[in-house]
């Protein structure tokens, strides 16, 4: 999980579902491109929701 210092800053990074999920992008998306496989180039343009773990901690930076 990012430190989000900012409501503002988590509300760029994380966004709630219709299902209540939150959704996040993922990460090194666009660093060294060469190296990684069509396929996962591609997983990689999707966004993913955020674990069960984390749903307490992000619900509490858009929040604050």
């Amino acid at each position: 999980m990012p430190k989000v210092k900012t409501r503002r800053a988590a509300a760029k990074r994380f966004s709630i579902t219709g299902s209540g999920e939150f959704k996040r992008n993922k990460a090194f998306k666009s660093h060294i491109l060469e190296k990684k496989t069509r396929k996962r180039k591609r997983n990689l343009r999707k966004a993913t929701l955020v674990a069960a773990a984390d749903h307490k901690r992000v619900r509490d930076m858009l929040n604050k």
